[in-house]
């Protein structure tokens, strides 16, 4: 079951989850809103002819940062990656799924592309996929509400949460906008 807001509020105060910093009106009826950070991770097309998944693609994208009131402009049919400023933290027993803002989705601004599931004991900040699927650029600013989180609890707590040791946990504790660790699925342990 998706978690109310005052089932969320709880988790809150007893540390099953645990959202910083929490904007102040980040609680809604079934989700928290989740704000955007200044540092962006810009694709670099011009640095491969295509993209090998069994490699690193650390070259491929450079970090980019905006200051306070400064925009960051994304432009039609452009993808990258970028941070949310709140460091989320869950539960062995609470799961989150990130979902868009409905008024930038009518904008054309997706935020994510396939990564929208948080497992439990999931800790760090959340890397956003963000696509222009509009025809005019957007301009994006540091901490605008960039989507939501719901959570929904499990039945039982996770036996090997997110980061247990032997799941290969490649994002655990992640800061700022991070380029894919894919490759390291095709690496023996």
């Amino acid at each position: 079951m998706i978690l109310s807001d005052r089932s969320i509020a709880e988790a809150l105060a007893s540390g099953r989850l645990v959202i910083a910093p929490l904007g102040e009106d980040a609680l809604q009826p079934a989700s928290l809103d989740i704000r955007l950070d200044r540092a962006f991770r810009v694709f670099r097309h011009h640095r491969r002819a295509y993209i090998d998944v069994r490699e690193a693609v650390d070259d491929l994208t450079a970090v980019e940062e905006i200051v306070d009131d400064e925009a960051f402009v994304l432009h039609p049919g452009e993808f990258v990656l970028g941070s949310t400023l709140e460091r989320v933290q869950l539960g062995n027993d609470i799961v989150a799924r990130v979902e868009g803002k409905s008024s930038l989705g009518r904008l054309g601004l997706l935020v994510h592309a396939t990564a929208g599931y948080v497992d439990p004991g999931w800790d760090g900040h959340l890397t956003m996929e963000l696509s222009n699927v509009s025809n005019l650029p957007i301009r994006l600013y540091y901490g605008m509400k960039i989507g939501q989180l719901s959570f929904a609890e499990l039945t039982t707590q996770a036996d090997r949460p997110y980061g247990s040791p032997g799941l290969r946990s490649k994002y655990q504790g992640q800061t700022g906008p991070t380029a894919s660790r894919g490759y390291q699925d095709y690496r023996t342990p």
